[in-house]
């Protein structure tokens, strides 16, 4: 009776914000957030479906920024002073609410959701979200890929030698952590042009997700449309994403997460309570931000919100998860009945999305795996790699210049409020090149210094920097990282042309920008 699967992919990704530098820094926040509301719930959701023997194959990229920051151990050390502070707060809440019972269970929930994260990053896990996700790919039930090393904007990182040393990096690092070679890839930002298939067949990668209109506008024309993958002619498969799909999740006005019954994520008692009261949870200079703790549901589209109502949440999860397998169900029977074999429907989202941004997002997942298991027999739940070893015949074809980013091409991370920035990080990747050339197989201080001008490259190269820009939010931050990369390259370039680099300047950067330990300058030799 099976017509068809349905692959669930999971993009986890942050940039690389570390800032040792500093006691406190606002932008480490999104990392500790993202560790309480997402990470940590998508872990809980996988060890039940363990527990409770429910079959589930789930695909997750787990980027070689976000991999290093949840290993680094300073920031490892801040999550746990976030996760205290957390508690404190919600243990007030449960006290401040005790004759509120419209607030009442919700601040129980929360404090019962945060003590629950200390246990598990702490004392389940050691610390080690990381392992954890490994051992849910070395069982069985995970398929984790990997990502651009700092996850930059191929199309526009200028030179082949770049491509290929983000590219490599991030093949590196993923062997180094999960013991094994990486099976896919994400494009950062789905972002495709033809010939980047060749530089991930050099590094083993088997396939790729891209945006849909890069599979539809193939040349030549897919017979299959997004529900088989191609094969470039480099023999990297192309898997497209599903607009059906995608919107019923990713759209906050006619998907799932609009839902008035779900919690209404812009009202936090950072900025709802009086503000000697939460002054000490809030920023280190005092300035208001969210906490996470929220008490309202969305309501409707006016200012008015009305308290949160956990159980009815969770009710509208179980019918979204319900609907969602439905159509599912249906999508597959009828592309099966004109295509002859079985269709794959992709259905690619942020991992940030569920957990954070819909609060109630982990939930629905948990229904939508228990309900496909053991409430249907039409669609089952595979990755691309299970994919490709039921069909492993497939056509050939190149799929067009494309990403999942406004207009479908590069506007987003090529616009008028972040252009300026490619003359200087395409200078820069031209210079990396002249450096790897002229002082290949130097050890020593140089050898230092090329890494350091790599890393710092790397990092300048972040897509996240051009869409902050692009989208208005924390700019003057993404603005500041961009020209501080750029600035420490550069000086680092001018001073091994000079002959006079300050050594201890350069281990002040090895301290602060730590990530990628092993990096070759090799990878940039043009």
């Amino acid at each position: 009776m099976e017509k068809g699967f349905l692959a669930i992919v999971l993009h986890a990704h942050l940039p690389y914000v570390r800032h040792p530098e500093h006691d406190y820094f606002l932008e480490e926040q999104w990392l500790y957030e993202a560790i309480t509301e997402t990470y940590i719930p998508l872990i809980h959701l996988f060890e039940g479906l363990e527990h409770d023997r429910v079959p589930f194959r789930v695909t997750m990229s787990l980027t070689p920024t976000l991999t290093a920051m949840l290993s680094d151990e300073l920031l490892q050390q801040r999550y746990v002073k976030h996760i205290d502070r957390l508690i404190e707060l919600a243990s007030l809440e449960v006290d401040r609410t005790r004759f509120q019972p419209a607030f009442r269970e919700t601040a129980l929930d929360y404090y019962w959701q945060f003590t629950r994260a200390k246990e598990t990053f702490c004392g389940s896990y050691g610390r080690n979200l990381v392992g954890a996700f490994k051992g849910f790919q070395d069982r069985g039930r995970l398929e984790i890929i990997t990502s651009a090393a700092t996850h930059g904007f191929l199309p526009l990182v200028r030179t082949d030698a770049a491509v290929r040393a983000q590219i490599g990096v991030a093949v590196e690092q993923y062997r180094n952590t999960f013991h094994r070679n990486p099976p896919g890839i994400w494009l950062p930002e789905c972002g495709y042009f033809p010939g980047v298939d060749e530089m991930l067949q050099e590094h083993g990668i088997r396939y790729f997700i891209t945006d849909t209109h890069g599979i539809l506008h193939a040349s030549p024309r897919p017979k299959y449309g997004v529900y088989a993958p191609l094969y470039c002619p480099s023999k990297v498969a192309a898997f497209g994403r599903d607009l059906e799909s995608s919107k019923q999740v990713w759209s906050s006005v006619e998907g799932y997460p609009g839902d008035y019954r779900y919690r209404e994520f812009y009202r936090d008692i950072g900025f709802d309570l009086d503000y000697d009261y939460v002054r000490p949870y809030i920023t280190a200079d005092g300035i208001r931000t969210n906490t996470g703790i929220k008490y309202y549901k969305i309501t409707g589209p006016t200012n008015h919100k009305e308290p949160y109502s956990r159980s009815a949440a969770l009710e509208a999860a179980a019918e979204h998860a319900g609907n969602f397998m439905f159509n599912r169900e249906k999508q597959a029977e009828f592309l099966n009945g004109f295509m002859g074999r079985k269709p794959i429907i992709m259905a690619p989202y942020d991992a940030e999305l569920y957990g954070h941004w819909w609060y109630e997002g982990p939930a629905f997942l948990d229904f939508l795996i228990r309900k496909i298991a053991y409430d249907q027999n039409t669609i089952r739940l595979v990755t691309p790699t299970d994919y490709l070893k039921e069909y492993p015949v497939n056509q050939v074809s190149t799929p067009s210049m494309s990403s999942w980013g406004w207009k479908g091409y590069s506007e987003t991370w090529l616009s008028g409020a972040n252009d300026w920035i490619y003359p200087h990080v395409h200078k820069a990747t031209l210079r990396m090149s002249e450096l790897s050339d002229r002082y290949a197989g130097r050890n020593g201080g140089i050898r230092r210094a090329l890494k350091q001008a790599a890393r710092e490259l790397f990092l300048a190269q972040s897509s996240d920097w051009a869409f902050i820009m692009h989208t208005g939010t924390m700019v003057p931050y993404a603005v500041k990282r961009t020209k501080e990369h750029l600035l420490n390259f550069n000086a680092i370039y001018e001073g091994l042309n000079a002959e006079n680099l300050d050594m201890n300047w350069i281990g002040e950067l090895e301290s602060r920008n730590n990530l990628f330990e092993s990096v070759e300058p090799a990878l940039f030799q043009s």
